[in-house]
């Protein structure tokens, strides 16, 4: 009995190595015949992720040319304010210079400006709103 279980033993070992080498077999002619499907896929995306990669920088490009543009046209929109504001204070000085403080404006100024921080203030506020 012992040598048919050696000759059985032997026979399933070879089998055991043989069958292996069968399975590599099939699945190296399994890949062949579809190699080109997940390359190509991968590919693909690779490409698409590519083009919405260029799109999200062109996008964020364009957007930071426009947060510049705000910008500038803000500061723009400040030193106007700031030479208005420069202008208004010269023709306030020049209204105090000139107001009789005891005619009826000028007393009506002297109260209207107790409100306020300076008497400058009080003339440019009022020359604004008579604008």
């Amino acid at each position: 009995m012992d040598s048919i279980d050696k000759l059985l033993a032997e026979l399933e070992t070879e089998y055991k190595e043989v069958q292996p080498q069968k399975l590599e077999s099939k699945s190296v002619a399994a890949k062949s015949f579809i190699p080109s499907s997940p390359k190509s896929a991968s590919l693909i995306d690779n490409l698409l992720a590519d083009v919405k990669a260029d799109f999200a920088e062109e996008d964020a490009a364009i957007e930071l040319k426009r947060q510049q543009e705000l910008e500038q046209e803000r500061i723009r929109q400040e030193k106007i304010k700031a030479k208005q504001l420069e202008a208004l204070k010269v023709q306030a000085k020049e209204w105090l210079t000139k107001v009789d403080p005891l005619s009826s404006e000028g007393l009506w100024f002297e109260r209207f400006a107790e409100s306020y921080p300076s008497k400058l203030e009080a003339a440019i506020e009022y020359l604004r709103s008579n604008e």
